[in-house]
């Protein structure tokens, strides 16, 4: 059974990727459920939810709003919302409910814009994805509404793709503006973590972007096409612990099971270290551009757990949580946590 899983938790979902690429930039998220799709991400896939502000609402639907399909409700309740908080915009993130019902997201869109009188993103997820797909649609829709006119080009740098459950860090503004302006640049922009709207409309104006996280890839070729912004990929946030772990894998075969561009990074390092060779697997998105000969995606656990056991690995670099899967592995397993996995923060 292709979704059966009898070791790993199941992995955030496209709706806690979406609410996370907008959670900071002061607009109002609703989230269109009952209640529960809210709890989750809230409660397990939004770390600053405990303690960074966010007007994240669910819809409160119930069973006859599902079945009748009562957008007038939502959109009354979206504008009650507006008028107490004001805010820059407002985002209608799809769960099953609007996807098993059909919601026609565009009259959505033009019936609340009409009734609040401010941005409306709706993010069509299904609650069937997995999170990186939520943040993608998420990330387009956002600079796709809110990026200016390129007024002219600025010694900075943008930072696409940071949200915790990529990042596995909730304070990463200070690091990555040592990092970057220590190469010369005079602003970095960090969108999504540390710096908010005012960034984002300022995005035609960057010197370059840096792509952490495959579910930004979109974004930055957008940004590109748009303004001639060049991109790279690499994730410049490894733990000094990690780096010292990996560090001692040389003439191994090894074995790297995270996002990609976080993959990637930890494959550079082990060749630096000399590692005889390195394979990039994830259960994620898997860009051609991101990829090499021979890397792997997984979806199924029977088919991660036969693919390790019959590898030959030396080591295998990943989340905790597949350790739990992975018990008659012999070789060495080190740990490099992936929030939207296991929930685990450094």
């Amino acid at each position: 059974m292709k979704g059966l899983l009898k070791f790993l938790s199941p992995f955030s979902p496209d709706q806690s990727g979406a609410v996370a690429a907008l959670y900071t930039y002061g607009g109002i998220i609703v989230i269109c459920d009952a209640g529960g799709c809210t709890g989750n991400i809230c409660g397990f896939d939004e770390p600053r939810w405990f303690g960074a502000k966010s007007a994240v609402f669910s819809a409160g639907l119930r069973d006859m709003d599902a079945i009748l399909g009562r957008d007038d409700k939502l959109i009354e309740k979206l504008k009650s919302a507006s008028d107490q908080l004001g805010g820059s915009f407002a985002a209608i993130i799809g769960t099953p409910v609007p996807a098993v019902i059909a919601t026609d997201y565009k009259a959505l869109k033009r019936m609340a814009e009409k009734k609040c009188k401010m941005p409306i993103l709706t993010i069509e997820c299904t609650g069937t994805r997995l999170y990186d797909e939520g943040a993608e649609t998420a990330y387009l829709d956002l600079f796709r509404t809110f990026a200016g006119e390129k007024t002219g080009n600025e010694n900075a740098v943008g930072i696409l793709g940071l949200i915790p459950l990529d990042v596995n860090r909730l304070e990463v503004k200070e690091l990555l503006d040592k990092r970057y302006k220590d190469e010369g640049f005079e602003n970095v922009y960090c969108y999504g973590m540390g710096d908010g709207l005012d960034a984002v409309r300022n995005a035609g104006c960057v010197k370059k972007n840096i792509v952490v996280s495959p579910a930004a890839l979109k974004t930055a070729k957008y940004l590109e096409e748009t303004y001639g912004t060049p991109y790279e990929t690499e994730f410049p946030l490894l733990e000094e612990e990690l780096k010292e772990q990996l560090s001692t894998l040389a003439a191994k075969k090894v074995l790297v099971v995270h996002q990609q561009v976080m993959a990637n990074e930890i494959r550079k390092k082990l060749h630096t270290a000399g590692a005889a060779e390195v394979i990039c697997g994830t259960w994620f998105m898997k860009h051609p551009e991101l990829s090499e000969e021979g890397d792997m995606f997984f979806d199924t656990e029977n088919g991660f757990i036969d693919y390790v056991m019959s590898g030959g690995f030396d080591a295998v670099v990943g989340d905790h949580m597949f350790r739990r899967a992975l018990r008659n592995f012999e070789g060495r397993f080190i740990d490099s946590d992936h929030f939207a996995v296991s929930g685990t923060l450094w």
